[in-house]
């Protein structure tokens, strides 16, 4: 990491041990403690344009996920477990108590908003207040997904497909496919939303084989024990408790699919939310839009 630019300054890095290996965490800021969590194909570095306003305002601890980033990238075995949304929430729960925080508001973006809403499924005591960024519940996707919405989200199903097909083929190029990624889910449909240091952060922690492994054992995750976790969740009429907001792009793929709150309203009845101007990357595309719009949720008594 020496190689790489600080983009927090004044914040401690931290190695938290946990069951399934060590997660990578930033901590900075003060007030009530906020955990930030982002999604593929990045790492934490995707909130350096919000940090500072945010720890204005908030405690802030910014996890790399499991195989992301700085942290463990645990093998996924024959069942994708570690990369559960689930067995990522029970992993940041034991990191954030080592931090001493039992109880957090929480951001998450893609794939952390995923695990994000999960955390607060499973663990309704421990969450505040939840931010979910660009998504819609993991089972609306699936169960919508038509031949528009297939095409918008053919990741899905490429990197879920069996060890080792996506992962030979991210092989052959994958700082390539990294940067098509980043480029063709912007609003811009280029590389110009994307700080040049954050993008020489995401380069170094993309390309390694148990990275790559990592990021599709997640896809596959998703397309199986998350799905059925939401399917239960659904069926047995189970809700998030907690006050939740969903933020999306206007030119993102959640607004490309209808209604981004009505599909998030079988888990979620009382969401509440609203677009701002970006693609998929809004936290680096509009990053003080968003700020705007989570500062007075996350300020607002339960």
């Amino acid at each position: 990491m020496s190689e790489l630019a600080d983009l927090f300054p004044g914040f401690a890095a931290h190695h938290v041990d946990t069951q399934a290996g060590r997660l990578f965490l930033r901590q900075g800021g003060q007030g009530k403690p906020l955990l930030l969590l982002h999604g593929f194909p990045q790492s934490h570095v995707m909130w350096h344009k919000m940090a500072a306003r945010l720890a204005e305002h908030h405690t802030l601890i910014i996890a790399d996920l499991p195989g992301y980033g700085w942290s463990a990238a645990p093998s996924g075995g024959e069942n994708h477990m570690p990369y559960t949304k689930r067995a990522m929430a029970t992993l940041l729960v034991e990191a954030m108590e080592k931090m001493g925080h039992a109880r957090f508001s929480l951001m998450g973006h893609d794939r952390g908003a995923r695990a994000g809403y999960r955390l607060a499924m499973d663990h309704p005591g421990r969450v505040e207040r939840l931010v979910v960024l660009d998504i819609v519940p993991t089972h609306a996707m699936w169960h919508r997904m038509d031949r528009a919405r297939a095409l918008q989200a053919y990741h899905w199903s490429f990197l879920a497909q069996p060890r080792p097909l996506p992962e030979k083929l991210l092989a052959a190029d994958p700082i390539w496919y990294l940067e098509w990624t980043l480029a063709s889910w912007s609003g811009t449909r280029n590389l110009k939303p994307f700080d040049p240091r954050a993008l020489a952060h995401y380069r170094a922690a993309f390309g390694s084989p148990d990275r790559l492994h990592a990021m599709c054992e997640d896809y596959r995750a998703g397309a199986t024990q998350d799905l059925g976790h939401d399917e239960a969740d659904i069926a047995a009429g189970r809700i998030l408790l907690c006050p939740t907001l969903a933020i999306w792009g206007d030119a993102g793929i959640p607004s490309r699919g209808g209604d981004p709150l009505e599909a998030w309203r079988a888990l979620s009845p009382g969401i509440t939310g609203q677009p701002v101007p970006a693609g998929h990357f809004l936290c680096e595309e509009a990053p003080d839009a968003v700020v705007d719009a989570v500062l007075p949720f996350l300020r607002t008594e339960a």
